[in-house]
């Protein structure tokens, strides 16, 4: 077994890595960008070496300082994570001439398969079920339109090298194809330092499976059952779990065996990752393979009990796999959520900054320990609270990672973890993800790769959510407003005969987006340690078991227990609740009068200028002062966390002033154009 192992890859699955190999008892070498000075994974392992300035094709991407830093702190191997050099077959080979070993598998293998195209043509030959496209690299843009229209619209237009994501594009027009070509190309050229494109036909309705396999060099080759990821935004996934509430255990059997025989095909050492396309018939077809740890591997490891780090380092190191495929039994279910830094009320664009607050809820499941009796809950991170999220890599701040019994027990289990998780100082994706459990088709397994947009097809808003008991949030804001009231009734110094009396009337007032008000009366009064509110003609007794400034409250309703996230802003109380919430007043019934009376102040009209809706780098301004732009058409990209955002026009207009030029860092709501 290795001493010591370099990690190549930076944030939670570095952070991951570590814990393994520490478990193992191998020491570990982190690789740094001057970015990442002070993140965790740095800080966890026993070494650090700096290897270049924050961009990852000058730090990340360089596969000589890597082995440069293996081989001046005398480590043996280098564990690539996922991203970045993972999926490169000269880095592989590069690290195996030497003298080191490379963990995951074989260069001729990531070469085999990491192309997508290579791979697609490799697949038919080992009788794998293989989807309709052009599996040439596309040069041109007009050439991908000509191809698009032979194929038949929608198609998906693939960077060969891409993955996560990134260097894809569906295309439903002969302007998106001609667009998206070059689009991807740029992704996949920043990316992965490959920019050739292929176009595939994009099934309808379909769902995203994936077969984790596991082999060894002694020529030992296991699936370890699926992964369902069909809940996906713009191709990144959002959501996954193990096993797939949709297909059966015969669809699962033959998915199995296929990937398997692919594997077998080019000798497939290590974890791996064999992942369809299924029909609504459940017919499947090929996709690609990832020769790498996948994001999403916690949830296999719960439902098998295997550490997938660990049997890769095994691997490796030329152990044999200590179980067959009649050996793995399944166990329970897993559900994983991804929270990234992202605002999801304004188009889900990247959000970078200081993370000012980041509590996850507590943990009661670790990467790489065995499963606690009955399943639990696992944060996957490489943040820490007051750490910095940078523009220069992927969103990702954390794994939300839960296990139960069950489907049901897990997506409950799930939901409560979220309403407890605190993030604040930057924008997260952490209410949309509880919007999303608490969808009725997500809970009955009715889902597709479309489902984020079907569902949400104008974008996100919090108000979208109706909460299965609105009087809850309501009562909540009543209740720890009588708290508040209570506490300043106490406070010393106030004049004899005139002290803050405390009523127990109120009115609990929201206000909608054009300055209407509903009112609710409420009334509130102690009963012992709790409150008992009515509201609505109905009583419940409420008790706080944290305190209110915790942001993730904990406390019953009716003796239920239940985590909502509390805060206060000046006479507002924001309440959020299972991807729900209000923003609330409580005032007495006289000021909810006087309210009434206030004139309503609209927010600025925006229409005349463009605004960047994140800090990023302006990488092109496709129009010119004077000229009339059309609703639909391009504007300008920016560039951040490696994904390229297109800014389109909303609306007919002339353009008065250019104000940002190409190559500019902007900041979030800095102008970029002035229309007349």
């Amino acid at each position: 077994m290795f001493k010591k192992i370099l990690i190549a890859n930076r944030g939670e699955i570095a952070c991951r890595v570590i814990k393994t190999a520490r478990r193992m008892g191998i020491k570990t070498v982190a690789v740094y960008s001057e970015a990442d000075k002070d993140a965790r994974h740095v800080e966890l392992a026993d070494e650090a070496v700096l290897i270049g300035p924050p961009p990852s094709r000058e730090s990340y991407l360089m596969g000589d300082r890597i082995i440069a830093a293996a081989k001046s702190t005398g480590a043996e191997a280098i564990h690539p994570g996922y991203g970045f050099l993972s999926e490169n077959a000269a880095f592989s080979k590069r690290v195996e001439e030497e003298g080191l070993i490379f963990i995951g598998p074989k260069h001729a293998s990531i070469a085999a398969m990491g192309d997508k195209i290579a791979s697609k043509e490799l697949a038919a030959k080992a009788n794998v079920n293989t989807i309709p496209g052009w599996n040439a690299a596309i040069e041109t843009a007009e050439r991908a339109v000509e191809i698009a229209r032979d194929i038949g619209y929608p198609v998906m237009i693939k960077a060969s090298a891409g993955g996560g994501g990134k260097g894809l594009r569906v295309a439903w027009s002969d302007k998106e194809a001609f667009e998206g070509l070059t689009s991807c190309r740029n992704e996949a050229r920043n990316s992965f330092g490959d920019d050739r494109v292929f176009i595939e036909k994009f099934v309808e309705e379909p769902r995203h499976i994936e077969i984790q396999v596991l082999g060894d060099g002694h020529g030992n080759l296991v699936y370890l059952w699926e992964r369902e990821c069909s809940i996906q935004r713009r191709h990144q996934k959002v959501i996954e779990e193990a096993p797939s509430p949709f297909i059966s255990d015969e669809t699962r059997k033959a998915m199995g065996e296929q990937a398997v025989a692919l594997a077998k095909a080019v000798n497939y050492q290590s974890a791996g990752t064999v992942e369809f396309v299924v029909g609504k018939d459940q017919s499947f077809f090929f996709l690609e393979m990832n020769t790498r740890l996948q994001v999403e591997h916690p949830v296999t490891e719960c439902i098998t009990g295997l550490d997938l780090v660990e049997q890769m380092i095994r691997v490796a190191a030329g152990e044999k796999l200590a179980f067959g495929q009649k050996d793995l039994k399944r166990n329970g279910w897993a559900i994983e959520c991804r929270i990234n830094a992202e605002d999801p009320f304004r188009n889900f664009l990247p959000s970078t900054g200081r993370l000012v607050k980041y509590r996850p809820p507590a943990q009661t499941m670790e990467a790489s320990l065995p499963m606690p009796e009955g399943g639990g809950v696992r944060v996957d991170t490489g943040v820490y609270e007051g750490g910095e999220i940078p523009m220069f890599y992927d969103s990702m701040i954390a794994k939300l990672i839960v296990h139960g019994r069950d489907r049901s027990e897990a997506i409950a289990k799930m939901r409560e973890a979220l309403n407890g998780f605190v993030i604040r100082g930057i924008s997260s994706n952490v209410p949309f993800q509880a919007a999303l459990l608490a969808h009725p088709k997500f809970s009955a397994g009715q889902f597709n790769t479309g489902f984020i947009v079907e569902q949400f097809p104008k974008g996100f808003s919090i108000a979208m959510v109706p909460h299965a008991n609105p009087s809850f949030l309501l009562a909540i804001a009543a209740a720890a407003h009588r708290r508040f009231r209570d506490r300043a009734a106490t406070i010393s110094g106030q004049r004899q005969g005139h002290g803050l009396k405390v009523g127990e009337d109120y009115v609990v007032v929201l206000t909608d987006a054009e300055g209407k008000h509903e009112r609710s009366p409420v009334t509130v009064h102690p009963q012992g340690a709790a409150l008992r509110v009515t509201l609505g003609g109905e009583s419940h007794e409420i008790a706080f078991d944290t305190p209110l400034r915790d942001i993730a409250v904990h406390g019953r309703y009716d003796g239920r227990p239940f985590c909502v996230q509390f805060e206060r802003a000046g006479l507002d109380y924001r309440i959020s609740h299972d991807g729900s919430g209000v923003v609330a007043r409580v005032l007495s019934p006289r000021a909810a009068d006087l309210l009434d009376q206030m004139s309503f102040k609209a927010p600025p009209d925006l229409s005349k200028v463009l605004l960047s809706p994140m800090p990023g780098l302006l990488v092109d301004v496709a129009v010119t002062p004077g000229q009339t732009v059309r609703a639909g058409e391009r504007l300008a990209a920016i560039e951040a966390m490696k994904m390229e955002n297109i800014l389109y026009a909303t609306q007919d207009c002339v353009v008065a002033e250019v104000a940002a030029r190409k190559g500019d860092s902007l900041a979030v709501d800095q102008v970029i154009i002035r229309f007349q």
